[in-house]
């Protein structure tokens, strides 16, 4: 796969911003496929970096591996693997256009609800099982479609009230099992080639390095701080995805 100059710039940066977030900075996600889709296609974009995610995934795991909520992951888990069947399975006949839009609607609502309405940091509570599948399949399916699981995901577990590093941690082990289980639809969609992974291989490394960074971010900033950068950057997020899709 031949990029360019400027393509190999832009892959680093979204590399980076892959890590980043993996360590635990979800207002760096949006940026990764954006910025590689001034150089290729979205499609193409999301294929090159689902390598990328998962050995950020690896690393991210390994930094949290004692930082999760299993509860909430054995209810978000199955409903997410649940949605990337879905998204599979209609990969052919569902725009993404269309699934951005809901997914940035639901986020920019959920978002502003919380600046407005609610403290910064909620109240710790038992996850509910109902609305975990109901979240947890729309988070497994646009995941599939469009990468923009964050969302709908953090609809469900903002609201949960988990300290700063375990919502980073039960986020990065939900992710990464979910990149985990979109690799083998991803190749026999055609996502996935020889030439995207020699490009991928060498993403890999400022993406580990990246995770490393970001994991020592959410351990040094004040948790109202952590969770303030986190409604405000689903609420960004939410309204790129709108704008990228209506425009």
């Amino acid at each position: 796969m031949e990029i360019g100059t400027i393509g190999w710039v832009l892959a680093v940066l979204a590399a980076m911003a892959v890590g980043l977030s993996k360590g635990g900075l979800p207002v760096v996600s949006g940026l990764a496929v954006p910025l590689l889709a001034q150089v290729m296609s979205p499609v193409q974009a999301a294929g090159l970096l689902l390598p990328v995610y998962i050995v950020s995934d690896m690393v991210g795991l390994w930094a949290y591996r004692r930082e999760f909520d299993r509860k909430v992951l054995l209810i978000v888990l199955p409903a997410a693997a649940l949605g990337i069947g879905i998204g599979w399975a209609t990969a052919e006949i569902v725009p993404e256009a269309a699934v951005a839009v809901l997914v940035g609607i639901i986020g920019a609502v959920f978002a502003l609800n919380a600046i407005l309405r609610r403290p910064v940091v909620a109240e710790p509570r038992e996850p509910q099982v109902a609305p975990g599948l109901f979240w947890g399949t729309i988070t497994g399916f646009t995941s599939f479609v469009s990468h923009s699981g964050g969302p709908p995901w953090q609809v469900y577990a903002l609201p949960l009230g988990m300290s700063k590093l375990r919502f980073a941690g039960t986020s990065t082990v939900l992710f990464a099992i979910i990149n985990a289980l979109k690799l083998f639809p991803y190749f026999m969609l055609g996502q996935l080639n020889a030439d995207s992974l020699g490009v991928a291989s060498v993403l890999m490394v400022p993406a580990a390095l990246a995770v490393l960074i970001g994991v020592w971010a959410v351990r040094v900033i004040p948790q109202v701080i952590f969770f303030r950068i986190v409604i405000w950057a689903l609420l960004l997020i939410s309204l790129r995805l709108i704008w990228t899709a209506v425009f």
